[in-house]
């Protein structure tokens, strides 16, 4: 699975996943533009959309509608990242028993799993360094030879 991000005006960048487009951008107020969600936005719908798939399945497996279920995903600014962040599900009309059903549900999701038992992520360069090319000319003969020096 890989998506690629480039860059636009200011702070706006766009990823891209198979023919899927997603703008990000801060808001007025933090130097941006407002034409999309900030990162951390787009974190809490990723692991917001990955738990209600799953309470979703669950619920229609069973059988049950989907009236009114709504998931809200919180989580407040931690020094330079998140704080904790919540997942709070509202499904009116679901009995106790099954409320605790859909939340074991969402505990399978993948990115809520990803969360809880974190993996390594790794930082790396696609391409080398810049290097700039010197000739200089050889005083006995003419020829030049070349320096390479990284930029």
């Amino acid at each position: 699975m890989q998506v690629r991000i480039r860059p636009g005006a200011k702070n706006h960048t766009e990823a891209f996943a198979r023919f899927h487009r997603v703008a990000c951008d801060k808001p007025f107020d933090d130097s941006g533009n407002d034409t999309g969600m900030t990162p951390e936005e787009l974190m809490l719908c990723a692991l917001g959309s990955s738990a209600m798939q799953r309470a979703v399945a669950y619920l229609r497996s069973r059988g049950m509608p989907l009236d009114g279920i709504e998931l809200r995903v919180s989580a407040e600014p931690s020094g330079s990242g998140l704080g904790e962040i919540a997942i709070d599900v509202d499904a009116p009309g679901l009995t106790a028993r099954k409320r605790e059903a859909v939340l074991r549900s969402i505990d399978g999701s993948s990115l809520y799993q990803t969360l809880i038992h974190p993996h390594p992520v790794r930082l790396g360069m696609l391409t080398g360094v810049a290097e700039k090319v010197e000739v200089e000319e050889d005083s006995q003969d003419g020829s030049g030879v070349a320096h390479i020096t990284s930029n």
